[in-house]
């Protein structure tokens, strides 16, 4: 995948909406820049903060979250495996979290109704990254570190700074699906 010419390359925490809104389902394309992860157990604690008016741990604002859990690393290397976690999970709490401006989000697997209307109605987007391929993604890996939860394990939210993480752009802004 490295030698494929015109790489379309999506940088994050995005700086152009245009950039994104261009975005069509089943396009292939490289995030790089800052992503966060963030599984079941952190948006139901997300969720908690919203509501009770409390401050969020980082500002969802033109960046992404990743339905990951990284593995620890092992000897020499940044992460372990951090492949994408089914995004069905997050469809509950999907809808407040973009009302409160997280509307870019990587994951595998279809979203319900609910959730593809709220990407339109945000003009946002949700990525599939590829099942399996989480000892390849940990490669694009070039820092982690965390940001809150820690008692939650690989389950706490991490910053993560990747480079041509391979994604397929799985719900558009227009509410266009890549599923069949």
């Amino acid at each position: 995948m490295d030698n494929i010419k015109n790489k379309k390359i999506i940088r994050f925490p995005i700086e152009n909406k245009n950039e994104i809104t261009s975005l069509k389902a089943g396009e292939f394309v490289y995030i790089t820049g800052t992503i966060y992860t963030a599984r079941d157990a952190a948006h139901e604690r997300l969720i908690e903060l919203i509501e009770n008016n409390e401050s969020l741990p980082f500002n969802f604002q033109n960046n992404i979250v990743y339905y990951a859990g990284p593995s620890p690393a092992k000897e020499g290397q940044i992460v372990g495996s951090i492949g994408p976690t089914t995004s069905g999970r997050m469809d509950a709490y999907t809808p407040q979290l973009m009302d409160n401006s997280l509307i870019y989000m990587i994951g595998k697997g279809k979203r319900s109704q609910d959730v593809s209307n709220t990407i339109k109605k945000h003009e946002g987007l949700y990525f599939a990254a590829i099942g399996g391929a989480g000892a390849y993604i940990a490669k694009c890996v070039k820092s982690i570190s965390l940001i809150t939860f820690e008692d939650l394990g690989t389950e706490a939210i991490y910053k993560v700074v990747v480079h041509e993480m391979p994604v397929i752009v799985a719900i558009d802004s227009r509410g266009n699906t890549a599923y069949l």
